[in-house]
């Protein structure tokens, strides 16, 4: 199956730039992934992927042991990410990507869209199976997040959706708009059953400071989503910052006789040469359609983190849209050089306790070391410090070693 998606990828390549090659020679270099580009820049395309390799140690106090059940593994690996795309521009204002997701040995789709850039006033405008603009961790791309997985404010609703989506950036990307339209409006169901439920996310984000030659910035963002489940359901849970763990501690289980949900996340990220702060706070209001004195409920998640980079490097902002792009070290691993190391630091919490629901509230303490041998490969060491509230502790250590281009 890989070698056949591999090679779709390749044809549909060939016969996109094939009729213009003759009159428009094309120059193709590596630039952190393969990039072809036509001499007038009416067409580029780049080919690329992402390799994740996770190994784990877990360990739980006996207090957990017996509310939960004793761990039936205590350690674990997995192919965390296993990613291939394609993407590119045609006649400069038409742009598109497919990205297929091979970990777990299944096939899933992740970005898949046709969009339309430079449409006056509009900006830019995306269809397909794309990333709500929600969240600025998950905006930014795996291949470049501080700590393995994000904090727990990720579990509150599906990072990508089926839907259309705006965005635009004004007064040289100080301000920046988003917003969308999606399908899949359940946060515990698959992309196919979409039914007659809807979602509408909206993001407004500003960048306060921008000082490039100081390396100083200070972002603010602010973020509304409101979902008409067709199932009238909704659930959050959620497991200590490690995907391989296999225990979900606190959940809200099922909620029945959802008429809507309404999600509310501010975030903040400030940064000055090689120290970084980040943290967003969420907040969710589940109104339901019982006619009883309890009408809604209201749950939290924020996060707060630093990190530092050891070797002087700075963290990198793109866009609005896209988040934290690529961290280049001052000097590559060999040859004398050391690459590039960074420490970080995560408080995360999430309370899921409101009302007759008790879903349980946990917080979360990670600890990092980032080394970056070049810019498209980091190995990657976390220990997190989970804290069930009046259920017990948790300790999960891993690692991860990540190639991409």
């Amino acid at each position: 199956m890989k070698n056949y998606l591999l090679s779709v990828f390749l044809l549909v390549a060939t016969l996109l730039f094939a009729q213009e090659k003759k009159e428009n020679p094309f120059s193709f270099k590596w630039d952190n992934g393969f990039k072809l580009q036509s001499a007038d820049k009416n067409f580029k395309l780049k080919f690329g992927g992402r390799i994740m390799v996770d190994h784990a140690f877990f360990s739980q106090n006996d207090d957990l042991d017996t509310t939960f059940g004793k761990l039936t593994a205590k350690s674990g690996t997995e192919f965390r990410r296993a990613r291939f795309f394609f993407a590119g521009t045609l006649y400069q204002n038409v742009d598109y990507k497919l990205q297929i997701d091979f970990a777990k040995g299944e096939v899933v789709l992740k970005d898949a869209y046709l969009g339309v850039k430079n449409i006056p006033v509009v900006g830019n405008i995306r269809v397909g199976h794309v990333k709500e603009p929600f969240h600025l961790t998950s905006l930014s791309s795996s291949k470049y997040m501080t700590f393995m997985e994000t904090g727990f404010p990720i579990s509150f609703m599906q990072e990508r959706n089926n839907g259309i989506v705006l965005f635009n950036d004004f007064l040289d990307k100080k301000l920046s708009l988003q917003a969308g339209y999606f399908r899949n409006e359940n946060n515990n169901s698959s992309d196919k059953v979409a039914n007659d439920g809807y979602a509408f996310t909206a993001r407004v984000s500003t960048l306060a400071i921008n000082n490039k030659e100081k390396k100083q910035l200070l972002h603010f963002g602010l973020a509304y989503s409101y979902r008409k489940p067709d199932s009238n359901e909704y659930k959050i849970s959620s497991r200590p910052e490690a995907h391989l763990s296999s225990q979900k501690y606190i959940s809200t289980e099922t909620i029945d006789n959802v008429d809507n949900i309404n999600l509310l996340n501010f975030e903040t990220d400030f940064v000055t040469g090689p120290l970084s702060f980040q943290g967003e706070y969420l907040i969710a209001k589940v109104n339901t359609t019982n006619a009883t004195v309890i009408d809604n409920y209201k749950f939290s998640s924020y996060y707060g983190q630093v990190s530092y980079f050891l070797t002087g490097e700075s963290r990198k902002f793109k866009s609005s849209y896209t988040g934290f792009s690529r961290l280049k070290p001052l000097h590559n691993f060999g040859n004398a050089g050391a690459g590039a190391w960074e420490i970080a630091l995560r408080y995360s919490n999430a309370d899921l306790t409101n009302e007759d629901v008790i879903g349980g509230e946990q917080a979360d303490i990670t600890l990092g070391l980032n080394w970056y041998l070049n810019p498209s490969t980091r190995i990657m060491l976390n220990n997190v410090f989970a804290d069930i509230k009046d259920k017990g502790k948790a300790n999960i250590f891993q690692v991860r070693f990540q190639i991409d281009f």
